[in-house]
């Protein structure tokens, strides 16, 4: 009996690539984990873990403890906490933890549900999968963990499910409203980040011809349901964040920001503009597929809630460069009549994007040598108190050194706003006179902190700000810290101590 060799051939290779590709992101997995070691922990993650702690321990949030973004910002790192005290483990790393699961299980569900769609993704689905994971484990460097890091991971199951309805194949309904779910959590943790769920819908219902319909899908209706139940919950436990909090930051927080010029002018922008680019030259005048189309408007709508949060901070481009990077290597798998040689370039492209922007997202304020020092002290959990509006001097420092908070918020911004907006002229003397109440506040609180917490460790910070002329200006907190000497001067930021007793 004549046996067949080619018989198990189509076997064994599927075997090995399979095999090739569960090693490649096993591979991708170490490096974002080696990654996450190296790295130092990010500054607003580390805040807003030190917050969420004191909301544990009883605080009251708006209250108790400061913080200029919504509930979700603090709520979202709750559970890793909780889990953090429950297993000895440091919250930095449960926090690590989650969002890794929170990945593979974004992913899991794009692709369970993209198995709806036979040939969607055809040969290329891994590929994509592991440039998939690549951009959300790997790219993000310093964002890792941050609001628009989490908020990207949420929205994809909905992306995916929408990907469905415009190649006109219905989602089952308990993983459209999973996705809508997603979705919901996204909304929460900014306003802006609408932008980002409904510019896809409307992509949807313009392209299927089903124009305001859209709005009756599970997805939506589920995303849509979990924001309002979220805002008013939001009204009920949490007032203060639409009486005190929504007021400073319209007449504070938002109006100091760089012109609309200089935004244009963060390598985020750049890093967008070229990856779409290098879509539509890829397509070389052809029509653009509807699931290109959808990724490239979500994208869209991120890069404009980038722009409408007017800061230019690294972390708040990502959801917009992650999805256009990813939009350009799916654009690559397509039937566009690109040759070899063409779609080699676009590789290289893409390569080249993809690094440049973990360069961008790794730009941080890195006070590891001011903890490095801080640390020589030897005190054992010192109370630290900072005189700075930048939230990179405290945060991590004080957490790395097991330290304690002194402050209730991040740090004295209220104050330098207030300076270079009179600066700038953008305060005539009625407004002035009105808004110093808020600088007036801030003192204050900061005075009970302290007093509450008398701290250990003084840090003034004379390199980003001038706050050795602050406390010079302001008696009634200088006047609570005359019994600190200064120890050292880390890059012009003085590292302060109480003096022994008697000394």
């Amino acid at each position: 009996m004549a046996i067949n060799l080619d018989a198990g051939t189509p076997a064994v290779s599927a075997a090995r690539r399979s095999f090739s590709a569960w090693l490649a992101l096993a591979c991708l997995f170490a490096i974002a984990l080696l990654l996450r070691h190296v790295l130092a922990a990010n500054t607003d993650v580390s805040w807003l873990l030190t917050a969420g702690e004191r909301v544990l321990d009883g605080g009251k949030l708006y209250i108790d403890v400061l913080e200029t973004n919504p509930p979700m910002s603090i709520l979202a790192y709750l559970p890793a906490i909780a889990m953090s005290r429950m297993m000895g483990l440091a919250a930095e790393t449960v926090v690590d933890a989650l969002v890794f699961i929170a990945i593979f299980a974004s992913l899991t569900c794009c692709a369970v549900l993209l198995r709806q769609r036979v040939g969607l993704v055809g040969a290329y689905g891994w590929p994509l999968m592991l440039l998939a994971f690549a951009i959300l484990a790997i790219l993000p460097m310093q964002s890792f963990g941050q609001r628009e890091h989490i908020a990207l991971i949420a929205l994809l199951p909905l992306l995916a499910a929408l990907i469905l309805r415009i190649t006109a194949v219905a989602p089952p309904q308990s993983l459209a409203m999973a996705a809508g779910l997603g979705a919901a959590v996204t909304l929460t943790f900014k306003p802006h980040f609408a932008l980002a769920v409904y510019v896809p819908l409307a992509v949807v219902g313009v392209v299927t011809r089903v124009s305001w319909r859209v709005l009756l899908l599970p997805e939506h209706l589920t995303a849509a349901a979990g924001g309002i139940l979220y805002v008013a919950v939001t009204a009920i436990v949490w007032p203060e964040f639409f009486t005190e909090i929504l007021p400073l930051l319209r007449d504070v927080y938002v109006p100091v920001k760089p012109s609309l010029m200089a935004l244009l002018e963060k390598p985020a922008i750049s890093l967008w503009a070229i990856a779409l680019l290098a879509i539509v030259t890829l397509q070389r005048g052809r029509r653009l597929a509807s699931t290109l189309l959808l990724l490239m408007a979500t994208s869209a709508a991120f890069a404009a809630a980038f722009l409408l949060q007017g800061k230019g901070w690294p972390y708040q481009s990502y959801p917009a460069i992650a999805l256009a990077l990813f939009g350009l290597g799916f654009a690559m798998t397509q039937d566009n009549g690109a040759s070899r040689s063409w779609r080699f370039g676009i590789g290289l492209l893409l390569l080249a994007l993809f690094v440049r922007a973990m360069l961008w997202f790794d730009v941080a304020f890195d006070a590891r040598p001011l903890q490095e020092r801080v640390a020589q002290l030897g005190q054992k959990h010192p109370a630290i108190l900072a005189i700075t509006a930048e939230p990179g001097i405290g945060h991590p420092l004080t957490r790395a050194v097991g330290g304690t908070w002194v402050s209730r918020q991040q740090g004295l911004w209220i104050d330098t706003y207030l300076t270079v907006m009179r600066r700038n002229g953008m305060l005539d003397d009625v407004r002035a006179a009105a808004f110093e109440s808020y600088a007036e506040r801030e003192r204050q609180r900061l005075i009970a902190d302290i007093r509450r917490t008398p701290p250990t460790i003084l840090i003034v910070d004379d390199l980003t700000g001038s706050a050795s002329d602050w406390l010079k200006a302001h008696s009634d907190v200088a006047s609570l810290l005359t019994d600190f000497q200064q120890v050292d001067t880390v890059n012009r930021v003085g590292i302060f101590t109480r003096r022994p007793s008697g000394g």
